[in-house]
Protein backbone atom coordinates (compact mmCIF):
# COMPACT_ATOMS: atom_id res chain seq x y z
CA UNK A 1 0.00 0.00 0.00
CA UNK A 2 1.46 3.33 -1.06
CA UNK A 3 1.91 6.12 1.75
CA UNK A 4 -1.00 8.16 0.59
CA UNK A 5 -3.52 5.17 0.89
CA UNK A 6 -1.73 4.32 3.87
CA UNK A 7 -2.40 7.56 5.34
CA UNK A 8 -6.05 7.54 4.18
CA UNK A 9 -6.74 4.55 5.71
CA UNK A 10 -4.97 5.60 9.08
CA UNK A 11 -7.41 9.06 9.17
CA UNK A 12 -10.67 7.25 8.16
CA UNK A 13 -9.76 4.79 10.69
CA UNK A 14 -9.30 7.37 13.25
CA UNK A 15 -12.41 9.40 12.23
CA UNK A 16 -14.54 6.44 13.03
CA UNK A 17 -12.66 6.45 16.77
CA UNK A 18 -11.08 3.33 15.42
CA UNK A 19 -7.14 2.40 15.71
CA UNK A 20 -4.76 1.17 13.30
CA UNK A 21 -3.29 -2.48 13.49
CA UNK A 22 -0.81 -4.37 11.93
CA UNK A 23 -3.60 -6.83 11.39
CA UNK A 24 -6.14 -4.39 10.00
CA UNK A 25 -3.40 -3.14 7.84
CA UNK A 26 -2.95 -6.67 6.16
CA UNK A 27 -6.57 -7.41 5.66
CA UNK A 28 -7.19 -4.47 4.06
CA UNK A 29 -4.29 -4.68 1.86
CA UNK A 30 -4.97 -7.96 0.90
CA UNK A 31 -8.68 -6.92 0.20
CA UNK A 32 -7.69 -3.63 -1.82
CA UNK A 33 -5.51 -5.39 -4.11
CA UNK A 34 -7.72 -7.78 -5.79
CA UNK A 35 -10.68 -7.59 -8.08
CA UNK A 36 -11.46 -11.24 -6.95
CA UNK A 37 -13.99 -10.24 -4.16
CA UNK A 38 -12.33 -13.08 -1.51
CA UNK A 39 -14.27 -14.65 1.69
CA UNK A 40 -13.22 -14.21 4.78
CA UNK A 41 -11.38 -17.71 4.90
CA UNK A 42 -9.18 -16.64 1.58
CA UNK A 43 -8.13 -13.55 3.03
CA UNK A 44 -7.33 -15.49 6.34
CA UNK A 45 -5.51 -17.91 4.42
CA UNK A 46 -3.38 -15.10 2.78
CA UNK A 47 -2.84 -13.24 5.76
CA UNK A 48 -1.25 -16.02 7.79
CA UNK A 49 1.37 -16.19 5.11
CA UNK A 50 2.04 -12.36 6.58
CA UNK A 51 0.86 -13.11 10.27
CA UNK A 52 0.92 -16.51 11.39
CA UNK A 53 -0.68 -15.84 14.19
CA UNK A 54 -3.25 -14.20 12.82
CA UNK A 55 -6.77 -16.34 14.02
CA UNK A 56 -10.19 -16.32 11.19
CA UNK A 57 -12.06 -14.23 14.32
CA UNK A 58 -9.37 -11.89 13.88
CA UNK A 59 -10.16 -11.59 10.08
CA UNK A 60 -13.67 -11.51 10.44
CA UNK A 61 -13.44 -8.87 13.66
CA UNK A 62 -11.29 -6.31 11.09
CA UNK A 63 -13.46 -6.71 7.85
CA UNK A 64 -16.67 -5.47 10.03
CA UNK A 65 -14.61 -2.58 10.94
CA UNK A 66 -13.42 -2.09 7.42
CA UNK A 67 -16.88 -1.81 6.48
CA UNK A 68 -18.47 -0.04 9.21
CA UNK A 69 -15.87 2.55 8.34
CA UNK A 70 -16.41 2.78 4.57
CA UNK A 71 -13.10 1.07 3.46
CA UNK A 72 -14.95 -2.29 2.19
CA UNK A 73 -18.05 -3.66 0.86
CA UNK A 74 -19.56 -6.88 2.20
CA UNK A 75 -21.17 -8.29 -0.95
CA UNK A 76 -23.59 -11.37 -0.40
CA UNK A 77 -23.10 -14.08 -2.78
CA UNK A 78 -25.37 -16.28 -4.19
CA UNK A 79 -23.70 -19.24 -2.56
CA UNK A 80 -24.79 -17.37 1.24
CA UNK A 81 -21.39 -16.31 2.04
CA UNK A 82 -19.60 -12.79 2.09
CA UNK A 83 -17.41 -11.47 -0.14
CA UNK A 84 -15.62 -8.39 0.11
CA UNK A 85 -14.47 -5.24 -1.71
CA UNK A 86 -12.09 -2.97 -1.50
CA UNK A 87 -13.10 -0.80 -4.58
CA UNK A 88 -14.66 3.27 -3.91
CA UNK A 89 -15.72 4.37 -7.53
CA UNK A 90 -18.98 4.04 -8.66
CA UNK A 91 -19.70 0.24 -9.29
CA UNK A 92 -22.07 -2.80 -9.31
CA UNK A 93 -21.19 -6.06 -9.10
CA UNK A 94 -22.31 -9.42 -11.45
CA UNK A 95 -22.19 -13.22 -9.52
CA UNK A 96 -22.15 -15.67 -12.03
CA UNK A 97 -24.48 -18.93 -11.03
CA UNK A 98 -22.15 -21.19 -12.87
CA UNK A 99 -18.39 -20.80 -11.49
CA UNK A 100 -19.49 -18.22 -8.96
CA UNK A 101 -17.12 -15.18 -10.21
CA UNK A 102 -18.12 -12.30 -9.02
CA UNK A 103 -16.95 -9.00 -11.62
CA UNK A 104 -17.33 -5.09 -10.94
CA UNK A 105 -19.85 -3.62 -13.74
CA UNK A 106 -18.37 0.26 -13.43
CA UNK A 107 -21.06 2.79 -13.10
CA UNK A 108 -24.00 4.00 -11.70
CA UNK A 109 -27.21 4.01 -12.33
CA UNK A 110 -28.95 6.88 -14.28
CA UNK A 111 -30.87 10.25 -13.07
CA UNK A 112 -34.48 8.81 -14.36
CA UNK A 113 -33.66 5.15 -13.70
CA UNK A 114 -32.75 6.67 -9.55
CA UNK A 115 -35.89 8.85 -10.01
CA UNK A 116 -38.60 6.16 -10.59
CA UNK A 117 -37.06 3.91 -7.69
CA UNK A 118 -37.51 7.06 -5.74
CA UNK A 119 -40.94 7.50 -6.48
CA UNK A 120 -42.17 4.12 -5.59
CA UNK A 121 -40.61 4.30 -2.34
CA UNK A 122 -42.40 7.21 -1.32
CA UNK A 123 -41.72 7.99 2.00
CA UNK A 124 -38.67 6.28 2.43
CA UNK A 125 -35.81 8.25 2.16
CA UNK A 126 -32.84 6.80 -0.05
CA UNK A 127 -29.29 7.60 1.29
CA UNK A 128 -27.70 5.26 -1.52
CA UNK A 129 -27.98 1.64 -3.43
CA UNK A 130 -25.94 -1.43 -4.18
CA UNK A 131 -27.01 -3.19 -7.63
CA UNK A 132 -26.16 -7.06 -7.58
CA UNK A 133 -26.82 -9.17 -10.72
CA UNK A 134 -27.08 -12.50 -11.40
CA UNK A 135 -26.62 -14.38 -14.47
CA UNK A 136 -24.10 -16.32 -16.44
CA UNK A 137 -19.83 -15.52 -17.30
CA UNK A 138 -19.29 -15.91 -20.89
CA UNK A 139 -17.52 -19.06 -19.82
CA UNK A 140 -20.57 -20.86 -18.51
CA UNK A 141 -23.29 -19.06 -20.00
CA UNK A 142 -26.22 -21.62 -20.69
CA UNK A 143 -26.70 -21.00 -24.12
CA UNK A 144 -23.12 -21.34 -25.39
CA UNK A 145 -23.38 -25.09 -24.72
CA UNK A 146 -26.42 -26.11 -27.65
Amino acid sequence: MDSSTKNNFRRVLAKHGQRYTRQRDVVFSIVSKTAAHPTAEKIYLEARSLLPSISLATVYKNLDTLVSCGLAKRVSHVDGSSRYCCRSDPHHHATCLGCGSVSDIPGTLGAEELSKVHTQARDFTITGYELELNGYCPKCNPSSFS
